[in-house]
């Protein structure tokens, strides 16, 4: 191992970093703590020898630590808190130590920074996701209020500005009218807002190479596809397509044990299947929305995927396993034609199972 590289630690929190150096043999070198502020890190960093290697955990302050001391250090490795097992005590000195040794050791899960190209529309996105969820959590409360008072409520129309006169008509007293209506102003401009970020979301997820190309997947949808750039960012980050599907929550977690046995003096691996413990918890939560959705629209639509879809059925398939495997098969074709800058050909959909 090159005694050169200085593999450093940091354990960054609103008001302070903590730093451990460790040298090539795993020993500590040097401690500080540092105020969370770019003179201070900069500093620290131009007083450094040495080929420096640094990591911290993925957070808050992750992605402007990132911008501050790429270029200034020799790598940089912002790893997924998630995946860093610790036992015993805890302490912003004893987490610094762990991470330099981690680095050291190359154990840590790197997660993806660097792209600076798409922050507009990454920008955009993020603000369209929360106001979207903002307007459900608006609309929910809203009916959780007529229903408290067993009132009918189901469907859109108790959401229209139309009938709104009526339906706050049917609360019994003024102090929950004026609380609803207060709801429903709070609506209306969470409405205008959401409107006006859509079209500023699809004209800069437009200008983008891959959005026609995307777009043209079966019910994928203008805002599903821009969301779907702007969160990927770009599709070279994943080797494959089960990498990807693991980003979107859609790999499988299996278990199994003994899978080997002596038979006649020769190792032979276990015929027993591996238990299938479900999709994987750790994923991107608006891109597994996005294709399950699509995935949704194109089993109930005719078109290529639903014939895919009722083949499964034909097999024996479930349902709802088998929408599961058309949202895989989807996010399969999506990264394929990214990558290759091809459309959408239904003629090249393999039958086979995703």
């Amino acid at each position: 191992m090159n005694n050169g590289i200085r593999y450093v630690g940091l354990d960054v929190h609103r008001d302070s970093i903590s730093i451990a150096v460790r040298d090539g043999r795993g020993k500590v070198i040097q401690e500080r703590v540092l105020p969370t502020s770019e003179a201070a890190i900069v500093g620290w960093v131009r007083e450094q020898r040495g080929i420096l290697h640094v990591t911290w955990e993925e957070g808050t302050w992750a992605a402007w630590l990132y911008e501050l001391l790429v270029g200034r250090v020799t790598r940089v490795v912002v790893c997924d808190p998630r995946k860093n097992s610790r036992a015993g005590n805890k302490n912003d000195r004893i987490d610094a130590r762990e991470l330099s040794d981690l680095l050291r050791c190359d154990r840590l899960s790197p997660v993806f920074h660097g792209e600076t190209k798409l922050r507009s529309l990454r920008e955009l996105a993020r603000t369209y996701v929360v106001l979207t969820k903002e307007q459900t959590r608006t609309m929910n409360r809203i009916k959780a209020l007529y229903r408290s008072y067993a009132i009918a409520c189901a469907g859109q129309a108790c959401y229209g500005p139309k009938q709104r006169d009526t339906w706050l008509a049917k609360l019994p007293h003024t102090s929950i009218r004026e609380r609803a209506n207060t709801y429903y102003q709070l609506l209306d401009s969470l409405r205008q807002l959401r409107q006006g970020v859509r079209q500023q979301l699809l004209t800069e997820g437009k200008k983008h190479s891959a959005y026609r190309k995307l777009k043209g997947i079966p019910q994928m949808g203008p805002v599903g596809t821009v969301l779907l750039i702007a969160f990927t960012q770009i599709p070279e980050r994943f080797r494959g397509k089960r990498q990807f599907w693991a980003y979107c929550g859609f790999a499988l977690e299996t278990q199994s044990s003994g899978d080997h046995r002596w038979v006649n003096g020769k190792r032979e691996r276990s015929k027993k299947a591996a238990l299938v413990r479900g999709l994987n918890s750790n994923h991107h939560h608006v891109l597994k929305w996005i294709f399950k959705s699509a995935a949704t629209r194109a089993c109930a639509n005719p078109g290529p995927l639903q014939d895919f879809y009722c083949g499964l059925l034909e097999q024996g398939t479930r349902a709802e396993m088998a929408r599961l495997t058309v949202a895989r098969k989807m996010a399969a074709i999506a990264l394929a034609l990214w990558k290759k800058g091809e459309s959408f050909d239904a003629q090249k959909l393999n039958p086979q199972a995703a």
